[in-house]
């Protein structure tokens, strides 16, 4: 039997012995995995990977677990184990899946290039290509201090086939494809150093390198990198002054201020020993897990940021490095606004999490491979673009900070009190940005102060991806964390 006959059959099966819900995910893929250090490669791995998972509720208790075999004694036998062990299990309030519309489609990722009509040689060619020209950025006239000496870059591309099918009668059928290019860079200028980690990527084809203009894009955050390590100085400011980031900053701060706090299973305490918890669980009222609890965010009137601030996450944006249409539990994927106008709006919601607040899932269910569970996750993750340019933001500003992007960040586990450090960084002086470059500016604000300063949002946006990890075991996930430009009123910037 193939794997979506043997994911039907572990339904059937399930069902069988008294299982109130079941599901199967059967995944087929394929991926390569190159490791690039300093005009060397370090490793090029193949992966193909198969395999199921399961999902089984029994009496309130849910079991999990993968099959590896493809074979109906194999799915007996394991179907079998994780009903038993969802049987054992212990709960004070049962579990429950909230009731969602049952739907049969496949969808399947445009892909211009497939990956396997491109030779390896031709894509370790393009890695080695790009490391020459990185190394070349910022010779200049002191060649030996200038250049980037340190350059790290992994490149990855991935296809796979799923197959997902629920107890409640819904198929859903998809064909991804997934590229992606990591990199560290390291400039050093005379007594000065910097580091830059940069992530691109998106569900397309070979011929996303070419569409994304992913060379030229690198090249020019490498030069900017060495420009900064040179000229950036150390700078004090007294007094509060107006900051305006970027799309890479925008798009950290919308996914650790925003996107984790929103997660329903952080909210409710499932996440708090492996990733942390959120401070909405206190600003929503909740004291803990109770059957079908509601909490009508439409009737909290809890405001958490200005009247310009929306933050959505968003899915269904085609070639995006988060896009699906469906997530791994059949349910369709939509846009949610998190924050709309500066009030809580939404929350990522699976099945379990959906019951639990007396709704249904907004499709936010997904899993790092068939053998992890599918849990509440971000996407591509964003502040809403507004109706300035860029050059508006910053024509108004008397004396402030362009913020391009970042060096480091920290936030604490209840997504709370956070703190960003700048790398490439100007001086804004009466309405225009100056050659003037700011050494490590660091904004320290609480959620709540960070949303309530934004008072002017840019028209445009920028994608940037990352890989974000959650649960235990870990699951990392691409998302994107781009945006438009915003721009912070009366900000303390400490150096």
């Amino acid at each position: 039997m193939d794997g979506k006959s043997l994911a039907e059959y572990a339904v059937d099966f399930g069902e069988s012995l008294g299982a109130e819900y079941v599901e199967a995910r059967f995944t087929d893929s394929y991926s390569e995995n190159y490791f690039f250090r300093n005009g060397n490669f370090l490793s090029i791995q193949e992966k193909p990977s198969s395999g199921m998972g399961v999902r089984v509720l029994m009496d309130g208790c849910l079991g999990f677990g993968t099959v590896e075999k493809f074979t109906k004694k194999e799915v007996q036998k394991r179907v079998d184990s994780i009903t038993k062990m969802a049987k054992i299990s212990e709960r004070k309030v049962p579990l429950r899946f909230s009731e969602e519309k049952t739907v049969e489609d496949s969808w399947k990722m445009p892909v211009k290039i497939p990956f396997e009509d491109v030779s390896k040689e031709e894509k370790q060619r393009f890695i080695e290509t790009l490391d020459k020209e990185i190394k070349k950025c910022g010779s200049g006239t002191l060649p030996f201090r200038n250049k980037i000496k340190n350059r790290i870059l992994f490149f990855h591309t991935m296809s796979s086939e799923k197959y997902v099918v629920t107890s409640d009668g819904s198929r859903v059928e998809s064909d991804e494809s997934f590229i992606s290019i990591y990199c560290v860079m390291n400039a050093r200028s005379k007594d000065q150093k910097e580091q830059r980690m940069l992530g691109l990527g998106g569900c397309k084809g070979w011929e996303w390198l070419k569409e994304e203009n992913v060379k030229d894009i690198i090249v020019r955050e490498s030069e900017r990198l060495v420009k900064t390590v040179e000229e950036a100085k150390s700078r004090s400011f007294e007094d509060p002054i107006d900051v305006i980031v970027g799309p890479e900053v925008s798009g950290i701060m919308a996914h650790e201020n925003v996107g984790h706090p929103s997660e329903s299973d952080r909210i409710m305490g499932r996440e708090e020993a492996q990733a942390g918890g959120s401070f909405y669980k206190d600003l929503l009222g909740i004291e803990g897990r109770g059957e079908g609890k509601t909490v009508d965010l439409d009737e909290t009137d809890k405001h958490i940021g200005s009247e310009i601030v929306s933050v959505v996450d968003d899915p269904t944006i085609q070639g995006s490095p988060a896009f699906y249409l469906y997530d791994d539990e059949c349910v369709e994927a939509r846009p949610r606004y998190l924050i709309k106008n500066g009030k809580l709006n939404e929350l990522f919601l699976n099945r379990e999490f959906g019951y639990e607040f007396g709704t249904s899932s907004n499709g936010a269910a997904r899993s790092a491979g068939y053998s992890r569970e599918p849990i509440p996750r971000m996407s591509n993750t964003f502040f809403e673009p507004k109706d300035h340019s860029r050059e508006e933001l910053i024509e108004d500003v008397k004396k402030g900070l362009l913020i391009e992007s970042f060096t480091e960040w920290n936030i604490d586990d209840r997504r709370f009190h956070s703190k960003y450090v700048g790398l490439e960084c100007y001086m804004i002086e009466n309405g225009e940005v100056t050659d003037k470059m700011v050494k490590r500016p660091a904004l320290e604000l609480t959620t709540p102060a960070l949303l309530e300063s934004i008072d002017a949002v840019s028209n445009d946006y920028e994608y940037r991806m990352n890989f974000c990890g959650k649960s235990d075991p870990i699951q990392p996930v691409s998302v994107s964390t781009g945006g438009p430009y915003l721009r912070l009123k009366d900000i303390n910037v400490g150096g």
